[in-house]
């Protein structure tokens, strides 16, 4: 039987969904004032049509960066476990609004033994969590662990550019530290009403859930915060607007500037305390982590990149204990 537990983000990761490589990204998304997470580079992928289908060179180069991804994972005794592909039915019903199956990180979490569907905000990836419940039925429902689901979102007006009132909630904006939880926040993906269910569920298990107010150019917590072990993290410290947390306070802090954190250069993944991987467009980043006495691996992720997540987005632990 499978064990479901994460105790932080840097425990020994054990057991990991490692993303698929699926996405039409609608035609809207060319023109909307969300996409300002986005780095220049994103429109380089095609919009309007699947991926495989638009760029079948730039799919199989997205591919062969998780094949590597893979690679350096398993070669560190990582188990890791991949999701199904979407069915046509699956895309065929997701009409003009797009769809997605590539960042395992947000359509469902893992803090301690509860198992968590996420609601997520943009329409392509509302059901983004569909071909990774065969991995769930597997590994979760008979494993000793609790499973729940966020409520659905409400529909929103077809012209409210908020997207409805939610509750958001995405794997993305969690970040876990034992008893503590961390829920960014920044109008573009998870929102307070998430944040607040999160904490109607977890606090009478004895958590506390932090809200992180975020800059509106951040998509998620993990964009701007990384936690590579105990005591030592990689920040974005302006796009933290109330300043970094207050129990991370006396963390040693790696600097990383607004435009860097928008380009993924704090999603690198610890693998454990000792050993982290990043994209060598950041080695500057990543020889900072090696001076203090931690390994670096690096891939090249930059189509990955380009899609708006990198290593911490292409993965979601389910098994990541001491």
């Amino acid at each position: 039987m499978d064990e479901i537990r994460v105790e932080n983000e840097f425990a020994p990761l054990r057991t990991v969904v490692l993303a698929r490589s699926e996405v039409m990204i609608p035609e809207a998304a060319a023109d909307s004032p969300d996409a300002r997470f986005l780095a220049d580079d994103w429109a380089d992928n095609p919009v309007g049509r699947d991926m495989r289908d638009g760029a079948p060179e730039r799919q199989a180069a997205w591919e062969r960066e998780r094949e590597r991804f893979r690679e350096v994972l398993e070669r560190h005794g990582v188990r890791v476990l991949r999701p199904r592909a979407l069915t046509r039915p699956e895309k065929t019903a997701a009409g003009s609004d797009g769809y997605a199956n590539f960042f395992a990180r947000d359509p469902f979490f893992v803090v301690g033994d509860r198992v968590i569907e996420a609601s997520m905000r943009f329409r392509h990836r509302r059901t983004e969590v569909l071909p990774m419940r065969d991995l769930l039925m597997e590994h979760v429902y008979p494993a000793d662990c609790g499973y729940v689901a966020v409520p659905a979102p409400e529909i929103p007006e077809p012209d409210d550019p908020s997207l409805g009132r939610g509750p958001f909630l995405e794997g993305g904006d969690v970040l876990v530290l034992g008893d503590h939880v961390f829920v960014g926040y920044s109008g573009l993906a998870s929102n307070l009403l998430g944040a607040r269910w999160l904490a109607k569920y977890l606090e009478p298990l004895g958590y506390t859930v932090e809200p992180v107010r975020l800059h509106e150019r951040i998509l998620h917590l993990d964009c701007a915060l990384g936690l590579v072990r105990d005591g030592l993290m990689v920040v974005c410290e302006e796009a933290l607007l109330d300043g970094v947390p207050r129990v991370l306070r006396e963390w040693e802090r790696i600097p990383v500037d607004l435009d860097r954190a928008t380009a993924l250069a704090v999603n690198g993944l610890p693998i454990d305390p000792r050993t982290y991987v990043t994209d060598p467009r950041f080695e500057d980043v990543g020889e900072r982590i090696r001076a203090r006495g931690v390994e670096v691996e690096y891939v090249d992720f930059s189509i990955t990149r380009s899609l708006g997540g990198s290593f911490r987005c292409s993965t979601q632990p389910l098994l990541r204990r001491s």
